[in-house]
């Protein structure tokens, strides 16, 4: 981020100010802050949150703020659920809001985060090349034929297989929603005023930066600018005294003025990218450097903009690392893997794992959000600070999470289990991004609607309420601790040596078991008094049983890790 003095100069009152700083819309509150509870979702926008906020208004603290209690009187939803409401809220802020995040929250941010709730999502593109698809993909499951009655929901599980849309698709998206609903936002944060003539609304610039929780400016150099830096009714303030509200219809046409340009420059980049040769690539994301070694696995980083995902996408039957040095930006997102897997060890805010299938997947530590959505058979080791999980089918999930697991969607045979792994730098990477690791509330989980209101699709009346199927414990037998090879110089000081969650009991005690239970078969083997030629055949045998079980477990990636490293 550049300096205040750098930004002023950028964002002053010339005519050609405009043209030097570009709007973006803030992506996660799209795609990590949707909430698929019905009497969250006010269609009719202002006409109802503008009196509710009154009422939460009455309801909260000197300091405007609104816990959970107040939340659930007013909305009138469970305790959970208005807890859900500010948890969410609070892991797509822009910056963490105190000590008190997600118990409590500005009122200001809550009505704003109750108002795109009734954004739709854009429609999941095809994939360009469904031949290489259909080879990693099943095209039958052994589910799809269980909600064959729900038609609309048996269409959404067989596009399981469905790809995300583009960086600049869901860009252009998200801008086109600001534009068609800016003027509601703003009527929900501007305050009325009499004037001579009638009653008019304006912003103050405490009021105004709350839209930072939807819109950022960037520069010329691809920094980010503080909001108030970016707008010329308030960039020029004197910070020693408060600044003078400005008509909420002036904040109205500066920002519908730059949300056009932002649109015109996205539509730009499609018709370079369309018009280019056949390699051309978003502006908005790095190409995909092709390779299955260590040294040459594939990262999409942002060629623009750093708050832009990094992507690993596309991988079949290889193995992915990634460390921080690998990585700009603060999210990540895993699309398309196959057969693999892939370790993120470093510290991010969010995470996104879409359309995997058959890989084991480890995300480092992620202090806002996972959300894991349309995999098959995966594995997912994560230790976060909240978790989604939708539309997934036969996955396992070993967490270390703060907040309760989210489940939503068509889901089956989802098993959860106690974080199960470490590497050299996890503790200090959780640290960076407030995850603790004394509370782990993986069997907690909180399942909500089959159906999610947010996709733009339509569905039989009535079975919007149906609940989702919610997960399992992983039995304390089947559990294992993951190795993650040591590829970052374990013996430093302060580096993790244990998996720094505590088990529970039943999953500690079978890990004794089991521990016990090896000694002792080392123990009788040499002990065992045998010739020459049948100490061979017994580790021949033991060889071939191990062999098999790498290959029936999966656990013959994680030997080629061990390989490579």
């Amino acid at each position: 981020m550049s300096d205040e003095n750098e930004a002023s100069t950028i964002t002053s009152s010339s005519p050609t100010a405009k043209e030097t700083i570009l709007l973006h819309p803030r992506r996660e509150p799209f795609e990590y802050g949707l909430l698929p509870i019905s009497k969250l979702i006010f269609p009719d926008g202002t006409q109802t949150l503008v009196p509710l906020k009154r009422k939460l208004i009455q309801r909260s603290s000197s300091a405007s703020r609104i816990d959970a209690e107040s939340i659930s009187e007013t909305l009138q939803i469970s305790i959970d659920h208005a807890s859900l409401v500010l948890e969410t809220l609070a892991s797509v802020l822009p910056s963490s809001d105190g000590e008190d995040a997600g118990s409590a929250a500005d009122v200001n941010d809550v009505v704003i985060f109750l108002y795109i709730q009734s954004y739709k999502r854009l429609v999941p593109r095809s994939h360009k090349d469904a031949v290489s698809v259909a080879d990693v993909w099943p095209s039958t499951s052994a589910f799809d034929g269980c909600l064959s009655a729900l038609s609309p929901l048996h269409f959404v599980r067989g596009n399981s297989r469905r790809f995300m849309p583009s960086q600049a698709d869901e860009e252009a998206h998200q801008l086109s929603y600001l534009q068609k609903h800016i003027t509601n936002i703003l009527a929900l944060l501007a305050e009325p005023v009499e004037s001579e003539d009638d009653e008019s609304l304006i912003l103050t610039l405490e009021r105004f930066e709350h839209l930072g929780f939807l819109i950022q400016f960037s520069g010329k150099g691809s920094e980010v600018i503080p909001l108030s830096q970016a707008a010329p009714f308030f960039a020029n303030s004197d910070p020693d005294m408060p600044a003078v509200p400005v008509s909420a219809a002036q904040v109205h046409d500066w920002l519908l003025q730059h949300i056009t340009s932002a649109l015109e420059h996205t539509a730009e980049k499609a018709s370079a990218k369309e018009s280019g040769p056949a390699n051309a690539f978003d502006l908005d994301v790095a190409m995909t450097d092709a390779g299955t070694s260590q040294g040459a696995t594939s990262i999409q980083s942002s060629a623009s903009y750093s708050r832009s995902p990094a992507f690993v996408e596309g991988f079949s039957k290889t193995f992915v690392v990634r460390q921080p040095s690998d990585i700009k930006g603060c999210s990540v997102k895993v699309i398309n893997c196959h057969d693999s897997v892939i370790y993120i060890l470093t510290p991010l805010k969010y995470a996104t794992i879409y359309g995997c299938s058959d890989a084991t997947i480890v995300i480092g530590a992620i202090g806002k959000s996972v959300r894991v959505e349309h995999c098959e058979r995966v594995q997912v080791i994560t230790a976060a600070k909240h978790i989604c999980i939708a539309n997934c089918r036969e996955c396992v999930f070993f967490m270390g999470v703060n907040q309760r697991p989210l489940i939503l969607g068509d889901n089956h045979k989802l098993q959860v289990a106690p974080y199960n792994t470490f590497y050299s730098q996890l503790e200090q990477h959780m640290t960076q991004v407030g995850v603790d690791a004394t509370v782990n509330r993986w069997d907690e989980p909180l399942v909500l609607g089959m159906v999610d209101p947010h996709d733009s699709l339509s569905h039989p009346a009535g079975v919007s309420d149906v609940q989702s199927e919610s997960s399992t414990s992983l039995d304390p037998d089947q559990f294992t601790n993951f190795l993650i090879p040591d590829w970052f110089a374990g013996d430093s000081p302060g580096s993790t040596k244990h998996n720094p969650f505590p088990l529970p009991e039943a999953y500690m005690a079978s890990q004794k078991k089991k521990l016990q239970v090896m000694k002792d078969v080392k123990q009788e083997l040499r002990e065992v008094q045998l010739e020459e030629n049948r100490k061979r055949e017994l580790a021949c045998a033991l060889h071939v049983h191990f062999k098999d079980w790498l290959y029936s477990s999966g656990n013959i990636r994680q030997l080629y890790c061990l390989q490579g490293d």
